[in-house]
């Protein structure tokens, strides 16, 4: 019988990414390089060339996707690849020792699947079993791992050393990965498609908002990860007082402590008006 070789995952791609981020690392940090990001230079140039691919390709293709499918359809297609994400879900919150996240991964992921035809519907949800999402990179900073300096991989986008291994894990945690080649890409490039198109709105306002879109993500992605594993009270403030104290609710309050259910005090009220004399 001739040797076929397995297929190459498509995470492996970023573990070389990494490996040979390494090893420039000396050559890319400078004494103005920003602490958590001495690979600036490298970082930025990948950065264009994962925008220029979205620009060009995957945003035009999430825009006709949205434009030729029905919204319920598009609804099934992230209720499906929600519930396979909960497989890993369950298998990180397990690691990291959370075993009633664990255990409500585990619910959604046989709700959906039994009763939300194969995850089609989102049963679990509205039944009141939470989503408890979490990746392999939070599980090794769980551990203590710490995170390394701050890497744009080719595709995959924000991400860091540590991150760049768990996205490697994650892969693995993937039911997708274990079907058959066919089988496996197509479903890789529809949940790609799927995740883009329910991201347009935010890229939109992104364009609109950010100045330089490079350090807007970055210090989002870094704060969100930092919050995340509870290594900051809060999400980063862009100056939007509307919004101010809406981000980060969990657990009844939000990431000021402040109760998201009580009632702001009432106003003082105005004045009364007072009438101007006359002269006598």
């Amino acid at each position: 019988m001739p040797f076929r070789p397995r297929p190459r995952s498509p995470a492996l791609s970023v573990a070389a990414t990494a490996a040979a981020a390494a090893l420039i690392a000396g050559c890319a940090s400078g004494p103005q390089a920003n602490p958590d990001d001495p690979l600036e230079p490298m970082n930025r140039a990948v950065f264009k060339v994962n925008e220029k691919l979205d620009q060009y390709v995957a945003k035009p293709v999430a825009q006709g996707y949205k434009a030729v499918t029905p919204e319920p359809v598009r609804t099934a297609v992230t209720n499906f690849f929600s519930n396979l994400a909960d497989v890993g879900n369950f298998a990180n919150n397990l690691l990291q020792g959370k075993g009633v996240a664990a255990a409500e991964s585990f619910m959604r992921v046989a709700v959906n699947s039994v009763l939300g035809i194969g995850g089609l519907i989102d049963i679990a949800t509205p039944a009141g079993l939470e989503k408890r999402s979490q990746d392999f990179g939070l599980t090794l900073g769980t551990w203590g791992v710490p995170s390394g300096p701050y890497l744009v991989l080719p595709l995959f986008g924000p991400s860091s050393f540590r991150d760049g291994v768990g996205l490697y894990v994650n892969f693995q945690f993937d039911p997708i990965t274990y079907a058959e080649p066919a089988v496996r890409n197509s479903l890789f490039a529809a949940n790609v498609v799927d995740v883009r198109t329910n991201l347009l709105g935010a890229t939109d306002l992104l364009a609109l908002a950010a100045l330089d879109k490079y350090s807007f993500v970055r210090d989002a992605y870094l704060q969100r990860r930092r919050y995340l594993l509870g290594e900051s009270t809060a999400l980063p403030d862009y100056g939007d007082e509307d919004n101010e104290g809406n981000e980060g609710i969990e657990g009844g309050k939000d990431v000021k402590g402040n109760d998201r259910d009580s009632k702001p005090a009432a106003p003082a009220p105005a004045p009364a008006p007072t009438r101007p004399v006359a002269p006598r």
